[in-house]
């Protein structure tokens, strides 16, 4: 793990591995940069560079919680590459990670050279955002890890043939473990912003697809995924109909990009970018 400073002050947690075309991994919304481990084992010929935003993972918090939006985190997404003397690289975003690499398409593109869509696009499902708003910042009621690994994987309607040993991996991922049980690995503020965005104004994010256009592109679905519908998915081929994809069975929101589905568009990728 390294860190680098923002240009307003916040140490922010990266890894950098690999040699290659630099692939940025941004993350879900509550989410760090392990949740690229097991892509990172299984690709190669890539330099990866994963980072945790800021008030996730091993980030500074910021002390004002509006911050933790889009713009500012693509900022974050840029500052690093500027920090890695890198002028370009290609993003794969899973969920809020690939807003951001929309985000960049419509203001920084020409530090872009693709984007891989993790179960996102420009239309999201309302109701299941609502569930998502629902839970940040709360922490879990698991006592432990053992109580964790039995009970979450019932919570997440939509996943079949998941092992106990990738659920175990997977709740020790998401939270830490306290004195009074399990607790989130990222800033509880977090949610005050979410809800900000959430309650405002409804914004057109076609605009920022459409800023993609001319870069490689690719797209995983969980097949059972409620945020992402095929409706959208639709269009979005008919707009990019050069975009990779696939979906992914046995998963909802959202595909953990070790599957043969997800590795197949991931390389398929990687061979544009070579």
């Amino acid at each position: 793990m390294a860190f680098f400073t923002t240009s307003d002050g916040l140490r922010l947690a990266y890894s950098d591995q690999g040699e290659g075309p630099a692939v940025l991994c941004l993350a879900g919304l509550t989410r760090t940069l392990h949740d690229f481990d097991e892509m990172a084992a299984a690709l190669s010929g890539i330099r990866l560079i994963r980072m945790d935003y800021r008030g996730r993972g091993q980030s500074d918090y910021d002390p004002d919680p509006m911050h933790y939006s889009v713009p500012i985190e693509a900022r974050d997404a840029v500052e690093l590459l500027d920090h890695l003397d890198l002028p370009k690289a290609a993003v794969v975003g899973t969920s809020r990670g690939g807003m951001i690499a929309l985000f960049l398409a419509a203001t920084a593109r020409q530090r872009l050279t693709g984007i891989v869509l993790n179960d996102v696009g420009p239309v999201l499902d309302r109701d299941d955002l609502g569930r998502i708003v629902e839970y940040v910042g709360l922490n879990p009621s698991y006592k432990s890890y053992d109580e964790a690994a039995q009970k979450y994987p019932a919570m997440c309607l939509g996943f079949a043939n998941v092992s106990a040993a990738r659920w175990r991996v997977e709740v020790e991922r998401l939270w830490e473990q306290s004195d009074a049980g399990l607790v989130n690995r990222y800033d509880p503020a977090l949610r005050r912003s979410v809800e900000a965005v959430f309650n405002g104004p409804e914004v057109d994010l076609w605009p920022l697809f459409d800023a993609a256009n001319g870069l490689p592109l690719a797209l995983l679905r969980g097949q059972n995924s409620l945020l992402l519908s095929r409706e959208t998915v639709a269009e979005m081929q008919a707009r990019r109909p050069d975009m990779l994809f696939a979906e992914v069975p046995d998963r909802a929101h959202i595909p953990f990009l070790d599957e043969p589905e997800s590795l197949e568009i991931l390389n398929a990728f990687i061979g544009k970018l070579a």
